[in-house]
């Protein structure tokens, strides 16, 4: 049998009634067939040598190509995108960069970590959450609201330790200084507070220098202060040139970066539960607040503080006002008090009777701590030595009973330790 396969064999059909485009191609196989020598079949040969089959050929392949580009158009010319964790822009506004396609391009000057101030003993405290921030390489803004009378926010000539820290605040940490009224109230006589008060006069600084540790009988005035001052905190509100704040107290320390906090869906406010009173006590912890500031929100604030009751304070108005309808923060890992270390029940902060208490775990997980260990001071106070004392019976018993390492003190006392070191190397020349 003939090696050759003959047209007959792989095209075994009459041709119907064709196109242009098939007649130009049949015109072309005819003319090779009419070609071969007289007598004989045209070939496989023949036919795929033929000019209308290479055309045939060429617009099937330039067809494929084009649905190939067309398919794979996502790759080549992507289009600006958020990821599902992105917030809606708050105030109509883009949270992402367009020069710049994709979510990992925010415009993170929109946003800013919020520090108050109201003395020098609280600069010092909230230059150091700022020189943390700065360590860690936060990517958002950095706003200090520090009291008028201590220094203009321009200022390049320093002549007392509040003008040297806010100063170094500025230019090393790259912070923003906002000159504010400090916002005051006596609790025992219910006097009434606005967040638009007069210009105060600072209050005499004891010790002399407002690094040194303070005595520990101060302690209930400088408690009572603070608290009443901590109205100054809800001026955050009103910081409208930011689409988003996160107002952090000053007396804690910041172990991770909390940047992905601004990235949440919208929402006039967000705070982790104050998980140390449940379920006793239900409220949300203002020590960490992600704030979205408005005038409408700040006039809410001021009315509410109009009427607060004598004993309430800046953590009383807020749940007062947002409890029932705030965005609910883990407390897990962004709000921990240091005497957890101390507890013997974990339960309210694990959340769970089923999980073991463990506290290298913790440690490493946890963002933002807040130093709350009454009766023991703060930790820029002198601890009285009986504490102390107590503290270290405490865990040498813990030791006799169980014949670990007390890995909890050990935490606890590294993070006072270590705040006390970054307040010396901060705060003091």
């Amino acid at each position: 049998m003939s090696s050759r396969i003959l047209l007959s064999q792989i095209w075994p059909f009459t041709w119907p009634r064709q196109s242009p485009s098939t007649a130009m191609f049949l015109d072309s196989t005819k003319a090779n067939i009419d070609k071969a020598a007289p007598g004989t079949t045209p070939t496989f040969i023949d036919v795929v040598t033929s000019k209308g089959f290479r055309w045939i050929i060429s617009s099937i392949l330039a067809t494929l190509i084009l649905l190939g580009l067309l398919s794979s158009r996502e790759h080549l010319f992507p289009r600006p995108s958020l990821s599902i964790s992105d917030p809606q822009p708050p105030r109509g506004r883009s949270l992402v960069s367009h020069s710049h396609p994709g979510s990992d391009h925010v415009d993170w000057s929109r946003f800013a970590y919020v520090q108050y101030v109201t003395d020098s003993v609280y600069l010092c405290n909230a230059v150091m959450i700022f020189e943390s921030l700065h360590r860690l390489q936060s990517k958002a803004d950095r706003l200090m609201m520090y009291p008028a009378f201590m220094m203009s926010p321009d200022a390049t000539v320093a002549s007392s330790h509040d003008e040297r820290l806010l100063i170094k605040a500025r230019d090393e940490y790259g912070v923003k200084l906002a000159p504010i009224q400090i916002q005051r109230r006596d609790g025992l006589d219910g006097a009434s507070v606005h967040l638009k008060s007069t210009l105060l006069q600072p209050l005499p600084l004891f010790p002399p220098s407002p690094f040194a540790p303070l005595p520990f009988s101060s302690l209930s005035l400088s408690t009572a202060q603070t608290w009443s001052d901590s109205f100054t905190k809800l001026l955050a509100f009103n910081q409208t040139q930011y689409d988003r704040v996160l107002s952090l107290d000053s007396d804690s320390t910041i172990l991770q970066p909390m940047d992905e906090l601004f990235l949440l869906p919208p929402c006039p406010i967000a705070m982790p539960r104050a998980y140390w009173l449940f379920p006793a006590k239900p409220m949300l912890s203002s020590q960490i607040m992600l704030l979205t500031p408005s005038a409408a929100e700040f006039a809410r604030v001021q009315h509410k503080i109009d009427s607060a009751a004598p004993d309430d304070y800046d953590m009383e108005v807020v749940n007062h006002l947002y409890k029932d309808t705030a965005l609910v923060l883990p407390h897990r890992p962004y709000d921990l008090l240091t005497s957890e270390f101390r507890r013997d029940d974990h339960v309210p902060y694990l959340g769970s009777d089923a999980e073991a208490w463990d506290p290298v775990a913790v440690f490493n997980e946890v963002k933002f701590v807040h130093f709350s260990d009454w009766p023991i001071p703060k930790p820029w106070l002198a601890t009285p030595e009986q504490l102390r004392k107590e503290r270290e019976s405490r865990c040498k018993e813990k030791d006799r009973e169980d014949g670990q390492k007390c890995i909890d003190m050990t935490l606890w006392n590294e993070l006072y330790v270590d705040f006390r070191e970054r307040r010396q190397r901060v705060c003091v020349w």
